[in-house]
């Protein structure tokens, strides 16, 4: 039974006599945390839609190789990652973190990634299952799926690393979920996690609950979860053996869940290797390995790089890209994520990077005759930046922080003195008998005029400000929190006073102990200031002048940590701040102005068609200026294709938002998520799914196919690289049945392929079409069909833009599930 819940937050139970120590659980797909305790930097990859952008297998295999080099090097068993929910509507909190919005595209990428990971003995965590795609009231909302839509879409991405991978485990959800005649949690959903996962997939993996999801004992044993977390405590760690003594869980049933998780420590080596008793658990702490580069080593930099430029989109290009590094002679840099770029979405994804590239390094040393100079062109966030360690003054220890640790008396019981608010003032290892935290400190507002003090508390706290006291809260908080975005989204007690030579801002500020159970003890709390500057109007001109005396401007727009983010939904899809004035003004006062969107997620770009170039960066991870680098100058095409669809307006997105209405999430929609939502609809989006117009030209120049014993189809596509520039192409496959039926999307993609070619040379992408790509879900005989008819192929460059086309029969192989 003990090994059937956490050891820790991140650890799972050893059990030295058959020679099994402790599984370690890491955070994913963006890089590799580690455990809480792990402050070594990690390899910061592009976030998941910049790499889904690709549409390459092998670049996403490579990305996996990294990550289980990364594991290994922070003494890591399983990642949890990738998420393959899809991206059902463009304002999901964790858009950036999902591949695409298409089931295909996702599964395409993801089997490569995994299959990676566990050849290098290092377990993926597949998530969330299923019906997870809103931040909003997470952890409550019941997903109404139908029956058909459910097996054709969302159970498609994790139906195929399953089969095709064996994924050595994967994550139940946090929702409720309303499907197959069972409405239950995820955690406890037996139709999904028995009858179909382990029962008709045949899966033998472990699954495991998101953390904090599991709400009983019984239901979720019975159901098929087999391992919850975090640990220690939870219901299983409590309630189990009493339930399995009182008949109501049969025995039986626990074996095979300890069966599974002794499957996956055999998988990643935990299993049968003996090693030393260590005093207390009997645990060891797997090794690091020697020898994996480190993540700022050549290799794994010049990969990152390569996947940051590739995945970049060309959504405009009036003949302005790529610069010739020795004709250009000044450069104006712009915008507010110029000076800061957002490199990855805000949440359990986040590493600590060991860099940073920073754009206007990487561009002056990309552009040697060019004079480089950067502006920010206002502000885009709504509140102050998180204070700078030189402005926090420490009662009698110089800068810092003084922290008291407090007893429920009072009573001192440590002190510490903090260096740094940057992320958070965030106290852990706390004594067992602590019950808040005392922060005394004073900011530094040296500068003439107002600044904007915010103070952001987690839970119950008094707040005094220069001896008076400004907020006060007897709301004790508990582990709910870190599933609420107000854990790293706090309510702030907001300041504004006046600075000075010698002024400063003098806080004491008492924080409760959040008890978050399995996630230990803790107190958090942000700071944040805003020193008096110039203002957005003259910040814009300043700008504006820079860009007309440039020979080129380039305009860096985009989101920021407020806006994309685990824990929340976005409000709105347009850019923060007055960015879309910046961009206008700019590039009226010099045409040869390059704007670059700095977004994981979808935002409105009103001026999309009316400046010479336009790049999708995503966000790019530690390699960010570099990589824009080779894109600029060309070193590296370009060669992203949207894995998402791109609204030119929000009233027309057919899916605006996911928020329950009355706790449930009804996929109205059904089938025609994403692209095929746009096209049901004979809506035009500003891009299309698959858009991306690269710096080569091509002709696409015939298509054929035929058919293979398995009921798959095998798809030549030759085509011509027009320019005179090395090119990458991502040929893409659609189905469009020739009669139309209403019950089934107007066409969907089939399969897809990169293919680089030399200039004026051709080119043949061979793609293999699946069975299940001619397959419907039949509602009543709960079986896979192969509907009978005439099929169009369409070959393209996105799913509006396509140029050959052949025709074909459906498979004549019978129904039933594709071999």
């Amino acid at each position: 039974m003990r090994l059937l819940t956490g050891a820790t937050t991140w650890t799972l139970h050893a059990l030295g006599e058959i020679g099994l120590r402790s599984i370690t659980m890491s955070d994913g797909p963006i890089g590799v945390r580690g455990v809480d305790e792990d402050a070594t930097p990690s390899a910061q990859l592009p976030a998941p839609s910049a790499t889904a952008a690709t549409w390459d297998r092998d670049l996403l295999g490579r990305l996996g190789t990294v990550m289980a080099g990364e594991a290994r090097r922070k003494g890591v068993d399983v990642i949890l990652a990738p998420v393959v929910n899809l991206q059902r509507s463009p304002v999901g909190g964790r858009h950036f973190e999902c591949l695409s919005e298409d089931p295909l595209l996702t599964a395409g990428l993801a089997v490569p990634f995994i299959a990676a990971m566990q050849r290098e003995g290092i377990g993926a965590c597949v998530k969330h299952f299923v019906g997870n795609e809103t931040e909003t009231d997470r952890t409550e909302y019941h997903s109404v799926i139908d029956e058909r839509t459910l097996r054709e879409v969302y159970l498609a991405p994790f139906e195929s690393v399953i089969r095709e991978t064996g994924a050595w485990s994967i994550m139940a959800a946090y929702n409720e979920i309303e499907v197959l005649g069972e409405d239950s949690p995820a955690t406890a959903h037996r139709t999904l996690l028995t009858d179909l996962l382990k029962r008709e997939w045949d899966y033998d993996g472990v699954v495991v609950s998101d953390w904090l999801a599991t709400k009983s004992a019984v239901e979720p044993a019975l159901a098929g979860l087999d391992l919850v977390m975090p640990g220690p405590g939870g219901p299983w760690d409590d309630d189990l053996l009493a339930a399995v003594e009182r008949g109501d869980v049969p025995e039986s049933v626990i074996d095979e869940k300890v069966e599974r998780i002794l499957l996956l420590a055999e998988r990643v080596g935990a299993l049968g290797t003996p090693f030393e008793v260590r005093e207390g658990d009997g645990a060891r702490v797997r090794e690091r390995d020697a020898g994996i580069p480190e993540p700022d080593s050549a290799a794994v930099r010049d990969l990152l790089r390569e996947a940051a430029a590739r995945s970049t989109v060309v959504l405009r290009n009036e003949g302005l890209l790529p610069l010739d590094p020795s004709t250009v002679g000044s450069i104006a840099l712009i915008g507010a994520n110029a000076v800061k770029p957002f490199v990855q979405g805000g949440g359990s994804a986040h590493v600590d990077a060991p860099l940073l590239s920073d754009p206007l390094e990487a561009l002056a040393a990309a552009f040697p005759r060019a004079v480089v100079t950067r502006h920010r062109g206002g502000s885009t966030s709504s509140g102050a930046p998180e204070v700078e360690d030189a402005a926090l003054i420490a009662p009698d220890s110089g800068c810092g922080i003084l922290a008291e640790v407090l007893d429920a008396r009072g009573a001192v019981l440590e002190t510490r003195v903090l260096a740094s608010a940057q992320g958070s003032v965030w106290l852990t290892g706390l004594p067992a008998t602590a019950a808040s935290v005392r922060l005394t400190t004073a900011i530094a507002l040296t500068a003439q005029g107002e600044h904007l003090v915010e103070i952001a508390p987690v839970g119950a706290h008094d707040i005094m400000v220069d001896g008076e006291r400004v907020s006060h809260s007897d709301h004790v908080v508990g582990a709910e929190v870190v599933l609420d975005s107000s854990y790293a989204n706090p309510e702030a007690v907001t300041l504004r006073v006046q600075g000075g030579e010698d002024a400063a801002a003098r806080l004491r500020i008492e924080l409760q102990v959040v008890d978050a159970r399995a996630f230990g003890r803790f107190a958090r709390a942000h700071l944040r200031h805003l020193a008096p500057e110039a203002g957005a109007d003259a910040e814009i001109a300043e700008a504006v002048a820079a860009a007309a005396a440039a020979d080129v401007a380039v305009v860096i727009v985009g989101t920021n940590p407020e806006t994309e983010s685990e824990g929340w939904d976005r409000p709105t899809l347009d850019l923060p701040g007055r960015q879309n004035e910046l961009v206008r003004r700019v590039a009226e006062a010099n045409p040869h102005t390059v704007v670059v969107v700095n977004a994981g997620a979808p935002v409105l770009l009103p001026w999309l068609d009316e400046v010479a170039s336009v790049l999708w960066w995503w966000l790019p991870g530690q390699e960010a200026g570099t990589s824009l680098a080779d894109v600029l100058t060309g070193t590296t095409e370009p060669s992203g294709r949207l894995p998402w669809t791109l609204p030119a307006h929000t009233a027309d997105v057919p899916v605006p938002d996911g928020i329950p209405v009355d706790g449930r999430i009804v996929y109205a929609e059904g089938v025609d998520v994403g692209h095929r939502g746009w096209d049901r609809l004979g809506r035009t989006p500003a891009r299309e799914f698959g858009f991306g117009l690269g710096y080569a030209s091509w002709a696409y120049e015939a298509v054929s196919a035929a058919s293979a014993a398995d009921g798959s189809l095998e798809v030549d596509v030759t085509v011509t690289n027009t320019s005179e520039r090395q090119g990458r192409e991502v040929v893409q496959l659609y189905l469009e049945p020739v009669e139309a039926d209403a019950a089934r999307p107007l066409r969907w993609l089939a399969g897809f392929a990169t293919l680089d070619v030399a200039p004026g040379a051709q080119g043949t992408a061979r793609i293999t079409v699946p069975l299940r790509s001619f397959q419907t879900w039949d509602t009543e005989a709960h079986a896979w069909a192969t509907p009978h008819g005439t099929y169009l192929v369409h070959a393209g460059r996105s799913s509006r833009d396509l140029r050959v086309s052949a025709t074909v029969t459906a498979p004549q192989v019978g129904d039933g599930p594709t071999p």
